[in-house]
């Protein structure tokens, strides 16, 4: 697979996974008491965005599917691989650092999202 390490591809694949699980979490279980408490929100406040976790849902979902076509891509020794995992991730932690820095109250789920992207960065690059 090149000069990425394993334990990059780890971190960016823990990334994906991570994201589909928020994929989910927004796109059909957003008034649920488990995404309520995940995105410390009231069900008033979840009722009143659904629309819009909906369609944010599907976007984290599109960056997973990149890290895994990206991955796929690598073990074929498609030199595609890398660059779209690189862009995957990277897109994955600016967003984490956006929430980070709009949105006070989220904090504690932007450094969860920043987590695995960010191992991956550094493991690609170190």
């Amino acid at each position: 697979m090149g000069p990425f390490s394993n334990a990059g591809i780890i971190f960016a694949l823990g990334a994906a996974v991570l994201h589909v699980v928020i994929f989910y979490l927004e796109s059909f279980a957003w008034t649920s008491d488990g995404a309520l408490k995940a995105f410390n929100m009231t069900k008033e406040e979840a009722e009143s965005t659904e629309k819009m976790a909906f369609n944010q849902g599907f976007y984290n979902l599109f960056l997973a599917i990149e890290v895994f076509v990206g991955v796929f891509l690598m073990a074929s020794r498609n030199p595609l691989g890398k660059a779209l995992v690189i862009f995957a991730v990277c897109s994955m932690e600016f967003a984490a650092i956006l929430l980070f820095v709009t949105s006070p109250d989220k904090r504690s789920a932007a450094i969860k999202q920043a987590i695995f992207p960010l191992m991956a960065l550094c493991n690609f690059f170190m």
